[in-house]
């Protein structure tokens, strides 16, 4: 009955890091999303358009269509994705202060369509 005790134990332990991990791993694909948020609001704050916009999407999902081995696939495209808005010339065309300005939406992230 000991042994049974500790076995259970053993397995407990072993989901509660698997939980962990993913937890962790979540928390980055979050961070990653919030990034990219961000840089859509920026670009449509200053009329990006949508031509612009699907060419730096399709960009994004070519370059990530074959993923690299041992990388979350879309932690990948979230990463390639935020690389290419970050690097839209329009975002360094304009000065800092009018490219991060805040919008007086209730919530800052919301992308209209």
């Amino acid at each position: 009955e000991l042994q049974q005790k500790v076995e259970e134990t053993e397995v407990l332990k072993m989901e509660l890091q698997m939980l962990e991990t993913e937890r962790v791993r979540l928390s980055l694909v979050e961070e990653k999303l919030l990034d990219v948020l961000q840089l859509l609001q920026q670009l449509r704050d200053l009329n990006i358009s949508k031509r612009a916009l699907g060419k730096i999407l399709l960009s994004t999902l070519e370059s990530c269509r074959d993923p690299q081995p041992g990388k979350a696939q879309l932690l990948e495209v979230l990463d390639t994705l935020q690389q290419e808005l970050a690097a839209c010339e329009l975002l360094h065309k304009q000065p800092t202060e009018q490219a991060q300005s805040p919008r007086s939406l209730s919530n800052p992230l919301v992308i209209s369509c």
